[in-house]
């Protein structure tokens, strides 16, 4: 059975950077996409960016670009999730989420196309 288990989290200040890490075992990372997705409460679930199967294409949303950043160890087991210049709307529950794809398959960051899930480590922000 497929199984991620995030870590990293924690409670920083604004401006502060966390680095995730979502260790991945009982599947290879070659055939699967990994995204990071976050949910707030109150908020929607959100999906924050994600991984290729190979590695080269990567995806973002909009309020994290040019901040936080995807990517993934040589090894196949291990995705993080860089966060640099943290902001208390960061403050969320943090998921790593994977799914199975052929090689041809469009990247997606949308978290009904994930079918396996983390537990899920906690990021607080203060201002």
């Amino acid at each position: 059975q497929v199984r991620l288990v995030e870590s990293g989290g924690g409670l920083v200040q604004t401006g502060d950077s966390l680095r995730l890490s979502c260790a991945v075992s009982r599947f290879t990372m070659n055939d699967h996409d990994i995204g990071w997705f976050r949910h707030a409460p109150g908020k929607e679930r959100e999906g924050v960016s994600c991984i290729s199967r190979g590695g080269s294409t990567t995806i973002y949303a909009d309020s994290v670009k040019g901040r936080f950043t995807i990517s993934k160890d040589n090894a196949g087991s291990t995705v993080y999730l860089q966060m640099n210049s943290l902001k208390p709307e960061d403050t969320a529950v943090y998921y790593c989420a994977a799914r199975r794809v052929i090689l041809t398959a469009t990247t997606t960051c949308d978290s009904p196309d994930y079918p396996y899930w983390g537990q899920g480590t906690q990021v607080t922000v203060s201002s």
